[in-house]
């Protein structure tokens, strides 16, 4: 892998020309989705609906075999007329990355392929994912962050900022790379406990979602650049606040260790099979193994031998057990431009009315900030076992799931280059800030008035 310094002045540029413009009220539709029911094929003939720039961008997505040539998953697109089939077909093993107008697009194994045969869904087009691969981290992509560079951007965060700022470990995945949690609070450093409300934001559970590792890393960057103002100084001063960018470091190198792109979502698990890896975003304790996971070792969704089977999920879990005093939390994800909340495993919404409304009206808030669209995560399918889910169900900490920007494949998919991390860091810092300062009391957001989630449509995608 081709590996370039990047220099604190270089990531400084990208935050300034990004944070220049004010945050909007709600972000246009991009300029790069394609037109409704319209799905990235794997082609490089893009729709005509699609700007030059997408179209570039897909093309982009083209490359040779390389080291994806043993791979024998696909990008398939299937017919599915509503949420009963939706479910039908992620039970079989595909992971849904993308749903609109009776079709969802994803990736499948042979063996999935095989019961989607029997259950008679329609597979409309599919194409090998070793036939779109992409270069890895090119010199235009050097900005996004790999593991080592991850750390040392904490690190310099920690010694620029002494006595507010520090880095700890909280778990190893497989391989041995350290799970790392940047803290800012004025009083404790490390990992000594506090009183003060806590917040956490992760990034990085599934291992090609790199803007998710951009996501909370530079905001963090932000705020501690910006400590001085007058809000933010008060939210440092009064919370306990905690950003961990990268859950999955193993399965994030391995996405990028070579030439080109994997498509890798899950962890470096060595599974009897053969295959590699368990889908952390189904192996938390709340519902595991459940619907929408899958106990095929090669499925993108394989949930794992058992809950918590995991070091990254049981480092999470003992991380978040150890410290009740965090009660708000985002999972970041990408892509599809959504607010996600609990539940995901099952189609009820969840049970306490003031905690609901209380669900609903941060969700339609912080949707107003981004420009994503707010949603029960079931509302696509029932998907069991993932991490808002057990944080909420286990521990009553408010748990969101953002799923980021683009809002499709055609527009980059998991990957969607440089040019997408300034404006995406930047409608997502005043959802953290809100849900750093509601950590005190998340319950309090249901008296700030009536929700207005229900009058925004439903769109689609991954968790």
């Amino acid at each position: 892998m081709q590996k370039k310094t990047l220099t604190k002045l270089s990531i400084l540029s990208v935050l300034l020309l990004s944070f220049a413009a004010v945050l909007p009220a709600r972000a246009e539709v991009s300029k790069d989705d394609p037109k409704p029911g319209s799905f990235f094929d794997g082609s490089s003939a893009a729709p005509a609906a699609i700007s030059e720039a997408a179209k570039t961008a897909a093309a982009k997505k083209m490359g040779g075999a390389g080291p994806l040539a043993d791979d024998d998953r696909y990008w398939v697109i299937l017919t599915a007329p509503d949420k009963a089939a939706r479910q039908r077909i992620v039970d079989a093993g595909v992971s849904i990355e993308n749903v609109s107008a009776g079709k969802v697009a994803g990736v499948a194994t042979p063996k999935a392929l095989e019961k989607l045969a029997e259950l008679g869904i329609r597979v409309e087009k599919k194409t090998a994912l070793r036939s779109i691969s992409t270069e890895d981290f090119p010199n235009s992509d050097q900005v996004y962050h790999n593991h080592a560079r991850m750390e040392s951007e904490l690190k310099s965060i920690a010694s620029s900022n002494q006595g507010l700022a520090s880095v700890f470990a909280i778990g190893k995945g497989w391989q041995g790379r350290s799970i790392l949690a940047l803290r800012l609070n004025t009083t404790e450093q490390g990992s000594k406990p506090s009183q003060k409300p806590g917040a956490v934001f992760m990034g990085a559970h599934h291992a090609r979602e790199h803007l998710s590792v951009e996501t909370p890393l530079l905001i963090a960057r932000w705020i501690v650049d910006n400590r001085d103002r007058a809000d933010v100084k008060k939210l440092l001063e009064t919370r306990d606040v905690y950003f961990i960018p990268m859950v999955n470091p193993d399965g994030a190198e391995y996405d990028i260790a070579t030439g080109s792109y994997r498509w890798q979502r899950k962890n470096m698990r060595k599974n009897p099979g053969g295959s590699i890896g368990v889908d952390l975003n189904r192996n938390f304790g709340w519902g595991w193994g459940g619907a929408g996971s899958s106990g095929d070792q090669s499925s993108d969704i394989y949930h794992g031998p058992s809950a918590f089977s995991e070091p990254e999920t049981q480092a999470v879990r003992d991380f978040l057990s150890a410290r009740p005093n965090i009660k708000t939390l985002i999972s970041f994800h990408s892509f599809s431009e959504l607010v996600l909340y609990p539940w995901g495993g099952q189609d009820d919404p969840i049970s306490d009315p003031r905690a609901l409304k209380a669900y609903k009206a941060m969700a339609a808030k912080m949707a107003k900030w981004n420009g994503y669209t707010p949603q029960q995560s079931s509302d696509l399918y029932v998907a069991t076992g993932d991490t808002c889910d057990w944080a909420w169900g286990e521990k009553k900490i408010f748990s969101f799931t953002f799923e980021l920007t683009p809002r499709s494949q055609w527009a980059g998919g998991f990957y969607p280059g440089p040019d997408v991390i300034g404006p995406t860091v930047q409608k997502n810092i005043e959802p953290v800030l809100y849900m750093i300062g509601l950590a005190d009391d998340p319950y309090r957001a249901a008296d700030e008035g009536a929700s207005e989630l229900d009058s925004v449509p439903s769109l689609g995608v991954v968790k």
